[in-house]
């Protein structure tokens, strides 16, 4: 198991200050870390990407759709191709950064709700933007892993299961699932039913407790995750993705109203030692 941690429990954006983080990381076992693109440029992560490589650590990278204007599930051709080059934006930072795979729900901005179910045509449309996506990121030896998220968050995508139909839709081998332990607590029957079905479009895991706090804290069935996984063969990033309260705009996307621990280190040291230690078990 590749181990990696979400810096968004810090910030959402790396800069200088954030640096010392990565050697605490280093030292705690972890093999790399996933960082945020919500702004910046390539020029800037390329800097970040040489301190990380540094640091002894590998790299991926989180992005989101900022907002309504640039949206793949829109029937507006503008607005699809503002979303692409979103992406092809999120993607040349990656390249910059050194970073192997760009995830998240790169493909409709949070908390927009059209009050009805997803329909045929904004799937087509995730689609039609992710396959051009897909084509940009294989030319740069990257990886795509799109997220399914709860209900509360987005509607278009929620299930794995309605996930892989896209995957398989968009049918590129650099693009895949990106499997979160937190969202599927909520929106599957069985959240680890749907891990051996679709192991073979899962190409990133997201490990978050079932209140985004410590691992191992809450009740996510981490022993039947971590066999599910394994025993499927496996072999990716998991990055473990929590969340405080330090972001006010993150926070309120996310819903986080108070602490789900005690303080980060917690989280890290915690939270590593006891995904290693049932990764052994399993």
């Amino acid at each position: 198991m590749l181990l990696g941690f979400n810096l968004l429990l810090w910030t959402g954006h790396v800069t200088e200050e954030h640096y010392p983080i990565l050697d605490d990381l280093k030292r705690a076992g972890y093999d790399g870390v996933e960082i945020p693109f919500f702004e910046g440029t390539p020029e800037h992560f390329r800097k970040v990407g040489q301190t990380i490589r540094d640091s002894g650590l590998r790299v991926n990278a989180v992005t989101v759709m900022p907002d309504a204007a640039r949206d793949c599930t829109s029937s507006d051709p503008a607005v699809r191709a503002a979303a692409l080059k979103h992406i092809s934006w999120a993607l040349d930072c990656l390249e910059a950064v050194g970073g192997e795979t760009l995830c998240g729900p790169f493909h409709q901005p949070l908390g927009v709700f059209s009050g009805n179910p997803p329909t045929a045509s904004e799937r087509a449309n995730v689609v039609s933007v992710h396959k051009l996506a897909a084509t940009y990121a294989a030319a740069r030896n990257l990886k795509l892993a799109i997220e399914p998220l709860n209900r509360f968050e987005c509607y278009v995508l929620n299930t794995v299961a309605d996930t892989a139909a896209v995957v398989r839709a968009v049918n590129a081998p650099n693009y895949g699932i990106l499997y979160d332990t937190f969202h599927s607590n909520i929106e599957e029957k069985d959240p680890v039913g749907v891990i051996a079905p679709n192991l073979p479009f899962i190409n990133h895991v997201h490990f978050s407790e079932n209140d985004r706090g410590t691992p191992g804290k809450g009740h996510v069935p981490w022993g039947s995750t971590m066999t599910a996984l394994k025993h499927g063969g496996y072999t990716g990033w998991c990055v473990i993705e929590a969340f405080g309260r330090a972001l006010p705009a993150l926070a309120a996307a996310t819903r986080v109203w108070r602490d789900f621990f005690p303080n980060r280190e917690e989280v890290y040291r915690s939270g590593h030692d006891f995904l290693r230690e049932q990764w052994a078990k399993a």
